[in-house]
């Protein structure tokens, strides 16, 4: 499951555990020196029932990404993950993100100190270049040097990045995809991990991809719409678990406590039930489900927010 930003929070990830127990799930992009210098120790937060968990973090020195890769692995987190994809205009001017395409050796000098850092896995998100550059040069380049520097586990999103001219919504849908060239990098590097990403948006297209020979799949936006239909079949189809896919009502269910438990805090029931919008998507009750969750966001509701939406679901599969 793909690091979304102001998607991929603790909630998101207490809802996509419930219907997968095998996927891994990382944490929205955490930047380095918001832990390091700002001391922002609760971006850390996460319950252990969400693990495998896997820490993103963005940044470009190596000193200060280790110091937060080690915060990290004191927290509990699985894995650490170097963020060299996003392009938005905020992580450009922080120079780190799908900008280091153009520095690997900062990278490299990353991953080594961070890797020293910590025992568990120090892994890297990249793209396949950004801007003029020639991803069949730029990618297998950048591959070689991390390589070199201990990573051996690298999720490629199969699309160039163009950090000026288009929107980082549009550099999720214009690039065009070059799944041959990923595929061609394992070949040329069969001892790394790698895992292919962007534009998958079926278990089937992740099924094809793990046939051709990719190691992983790592999907995004399409579980978050569609949690159901991805995470809740992945466990039987991509892991071979002999287990009948959750509920969804059930999952639906399960959420009461960890909703209860938010607005006892002080939290808003929104800020968890807005990750579970897509629960019903393409089902009878769907329509119903997102309707009342978004009325009861405005109107502020508390947690009786969940009953009142699977009521209101079940009405409408049983007037289908």
């Amino acid at each position: 499951m793909a690091p979304m930003m102001d998607w991929t929070d603790r909630h998101c990830r207490a809802f996509h555990r419930l219907l997968s127990r095998e996927a891994l799930l990382y944490t929205e992009m955490v930047t380095a020196p918001a832990l390091v210098r700002g001391r922002a120790l609760h971006l850390l937060d996460f319950a252990p029932e969400e693990q495998p968990v896997a820490l993103q973090l963005g940044g470009s020195d190596p000193k200060e990404l280790a110091e937060a890769a080690r915060l990290g692995a004191e927290r509990g987190y699985s894995e650490i993950n170097v963020n060299v994809g996003c392009p938005s205009d905020r992580v450009q001017s922080g120079t780190f993100g799908a900008v280091l395409m153009k520095s690997p050796d900062l990278v490299a000098r990353a991953v080594e100190a961070m890797r020293r850092a910590v025992d568990v896995p120090v892994t890297v998100k990249c793209r396949i270049g950004v801007d003029d550059q020639d991803p069949a040069e730029v990618l297998p380049a950048f591959l070689a040097r991390v390589r070199e520097a201990g990573c051996t586990r690298v999720t490629v999103h199969a699309r160039k990045a163009w950090l000026q001219g288009l929107s980082p919504k549009e550099n999720r849908d214009v690039p065009p995809l070059d799944y041959d060239l990923v595929a061609a990098m394992l070949a040329e590097f069969p001892d790394l991990h790698l895992s292919l990403n962007g534009g998958i948006d079926t278990l089937d297209a992740a099924v094809a991809a793990l046939e051709r020979g990719f190691h992983g799949v790592m999907i995004g936006r399409a579980a978050y719409q569609r949690p159901w239909d991805i995470l809740a079949g992945a466990d039987a189809r991509i892991f071979g678990r002999d287990t009948p896919p959750p509920d969804p009502v059930e999952v639906a269910e399960a959420m009461r406590p960890h909703i209860a438990a938010h607005v006892a805090e002080g939290g808003k029931a929104h800020q968890v039930t807005r990750h579970m919008m897509g629960l019903f998507a393409g089902r009878p009750g769907a329509r119903a489900w997102r309707r009342t969750l978004s009325e009861a966001a405005a109107s502020g509701a508390g947690a009786e927010i969940l009953d009142a939406a699977l009521v209101a679901a079940s009405q409408e599969r049983a007037a289908a």
